[in-house]
């Protein structure tokens, strides 16, 4: 039987700095934790009827707010339940938590996401930004997506196709921004499977076994790899309080490819700099590694600009040194990407959603 809806609690001037990993911003003016669906139809209608903003939260992992806060209605998402329909498709709702996800199929032998072990966050955000890593997708194993529409609002059911999956978008980041708010996403996934060790750090954490690695082996095997570079949030790690990987690994035509390679070798000949990582996209374009470019253009683990800084462990990550504001993350990043256009021609875009900024 399905619960009555609860009545929805309107909240205001609410800090959002602790609902995001970073830790930085500030408050909304108005702010729903949604629990059921009906409170999310409720919390759009109140902000409907007074004209303003609606920002969708999740688990705050992919996030930058604005010093000066969000001046709308912030609906967090707090949708709980998973069920299993059949052997191998699995629907979960938008607010569980994503590891905790992960963790469940894994442990019931579902192959197709236990390279995606570790990734902070909740369920609804991985088809936004079509998460990956090592060497996976979530838009492989996406049936369908259950969406509210906002202006309508009705619900409608999404399959893999419409949802517009590319390389970490989707047409919820893309060409129809803020027109849905995920509810829940269907999985389907492959029962007794065996896991996928398709990325060079994982093959080399398996060479030379003689038994094949079950899904359990290679979750663990990718938590270890995120921990060695502080991509697990762990209370009292300085280097975990981050948005993740703040830029996307920027894919780009061959001669650009070549071009920064030898921007590269220009500067320093006699290292590794000749050795610039490159992954053929299969379609003329060829994908760069964002980390080694911006550890190429001069910025090193540790780097600092205030309290803003790269992680010791990995110069992908923007971290939070303690007490940093919106505005010096963003000065980090706008001095990463002069930097790196300037030396490579290469344009990093930020993978980050940004809140309540002009």
């Amino acid at each position: 039987m399905k619960r009555p809806a609860s009545p929805m609690v309107l909240r205001e001037n609410v800090p959002l700095a602790p609902f995001t990993t970073l830790g930085v911003g500030g408050p909304a003016r108005f702010f729903v934790e949604a629990e059921d669906e009906v409170q999310v139809g409720n919390a759009l209608e109140f902000a409907s009827l007074r004209n303003l903003p609606v920002f969708v939260l999740g688990g705050g992992s992919n996030l930058v707010v604005a010093d000066s806060g969000f001046q709308g209605m912030v609906v967090r998402i707090a949708l709980r339940g998973i069920r299993q329909e059949t052997a191998g498709r699995i629907v979960a709702a938008a607010g569980e938590d994503w590891d905790s996800l992960v963790r469940l199929c894994v442990d019931h032998e579902l192959a197709g996401i236990e390279c995606l072990s570790g990734i902070p966050g909740t369920v609804g955000g991985t088809p936004v930004q079509n998460v990956g890593a090592y060497g996976q997708e979530v838009s492989e194993v996406i049936a369908s997506v259950r969406v509210l529409e906002r202006k309508t609002p009705k619900t409608l059911d999404l399959d893999n196709a419409a949802c517009g999956f590319s390389y970490r978008t989707s047409l919820f980041n893309g060409s129809e921004r803020d027109r849905y708010v995920v509810l829940a996403v269907a999985f389907q996934l492959h029962p007794g499977a065996g896991p996928r060790i398709a990325y060079p750090e994982l093959q080399r954490r398996f060479e030379g076994r003689t038994v094949r690695p079950t899904l359990a082996d290679v979750r663990a095997a990718v938590l270890r790899i995120r921990e060695g570079k502080s991509m697990v949030l762990r209370t009292g790690d300085p280097d975990s309080k981050s948005a993740g990987s703040f830029f996307k690994n920027p894919i780009v035509s061959e001669s650009d490819a070549r071009f920064a390679e030898e921007a590269a070798m220009s500067r320093a000949p006699s290292k590794e700099s000749s050795n610039m990582p490159c992954y053929p996209m299969g379609d003329g374009r060829v994908k760069l590694s964002a980390a080694w470019l911006i550890e190429h253009a001069g910025f090193s683990r540790g780097y600092c600009r205030g309290q803003a800084g790269l992680s010791s462990k990995h110069a992908l990550a923007i971290i939070n040194r303690g007490g940093a504001t919106a505005g010096e993350i963003l000065a980090l990043m706008a001095e990463i990407q002069a930097a790196v256009d300037g030396l490579f021609h290469v344009k990093l875009v930020p993978e980050p959603v940004f809140v309540g900024f002009a």
